[in-house]
C-alpha cells in the first residue's frame, strides 16, 4: 500500500468512490460522498490489505484520505494484546 495510485484503486474498487489524487487531498467535508461508514470500511480493508493493524488515532484525526494513507504507509509497529510494546527492560 506505498503508493499512493493503489490506495485510490482500493477505495474505487472497494468503496465505490472514483476519487484523483486532488480530490483525494482535499479535506473530508469537502467529499460529498464520503461518511463515517467509509472511514470504518477503509480501516478494515486496509488491515485485510496489508496484514497490518491501522492506526485508529491517527486515523479519526486526519482530515484528508491522503493523511490516511501516510499513516498506513509508515512500517507497523509492533502491538501486544494491550497495545505498542513499551521499551524494553535490561535490568530483569
Amino acid at each position: 500500500m506505498d503508493e499512493f495510485a493503489d490506495f485510490l484503486g482500493l477505495i474505487r474498487d472497494e468503496l465505490g468512490l472514483v476519487l484523483t489524487e486532488e480530490e483525494a487531498g482535499a479535506d473530508f467535508d469537502a467529499l460529498p460522498a464520503w461518511d463515517s461508514v467509509h472511514l470504518l470500511r477503509l480501516v478494515g480493508l486496509v488491515e485485510r490489505e496489508t496484514g497490518r493493524r491501522v492506526p485508529v488515532a491517527g486515523v479519526l484525526r486526519a482530515r484528508s484520505l491522503r493523511e490516511i494513507h501516510s499513516l498506513v504507509g509508515r512500517p507497523a509497529v509492533p502491538a501486544g494484546p494491550a497495545g505498542p510494546a513499551g521499551p524494553e527492560r535490561t535490568d530483569a
